[in-house]
């Protein structure tokens, strides 16, 4: 199945949850290969936020290891993807090619596969979050930045390192306003 048709399959079932609340968003993850979660979250008329992860079946998952490890992902992948360039990448890669045709600085080649890879990593939404995606978008992102200024830090590194107060920041959202009792 498309994973357009399982997040509208997803959100019906989430639906059915939502007891007067909007559905405001349902996240893809896979925190564990084969073990497919829908992180859905809800919004009241006060903009109050709800949560609940839901299974491949659209049942409310219980677990809170398995509820903590499809927010942590989900979380992840999000803030790898915005870090990764903070950018336009399309604009990125056509500065790239004017540079290459009026300058031709030793290195642009590299730049210009770099900024083309991190694009086709990012890829279109919507994505499901997994640690490979995480990986993926990580070494693409420093390949990048190695080959823009190959003696700078590394903007994506320190961003991912706060990533982790983040992930447990919305744990705690998430774990306040679970729609179903954790287990």
């Amino acid at each position: 199945m498309a994973l357009a048709d399982e997040l509208e399959r997803t959100a019906a079932a989430a639906g059915a949850l939502a007891d007067g609340r909007r559905l405001t968003a349902v996240l893809p993850a896979e925190a564990a290969t084969g073990a497919r979660r829908y992180l859905c979250a809800f919004e009241d008329e006060e903009g109050a936020r709800a949560w609940v992860v839901l299974d491949e079946g659209g049942a409310a998952v219980r677990g809170r290891r398995d509820v903590r490890d499809a927010v942590s992902i989900a979380v992840l992948c999000e803030v790898a993807e915005e870090a990764a360039f903070p950018g336009d990448l399309d604009e990125l890669r056509s500065q790239l090619v004017a540079l290459r045709l009026t300058e031709d600085p030793e290195g642009i080649g590299e730049a210009e596969d770099a900024a083309l890879a991190l694009q086709r990593v990012i890829g279109a939404p919507p994505q499901v979050a997994s640690p490979d995606r995480l990986e993926a978008i990580g070494e693409a992102a420093r390949r990048l930045e190695r080959a823009l200024d190959p003696t700078g830090p590394s903007p994506f590194t320190s961003a991912m390192r706060s990533a982790v107060e983040v992930a447990d920041a919305l744990w705690s959202d998430v774990e306040g306003a679970y729609l179903v009792p954790l287990e």
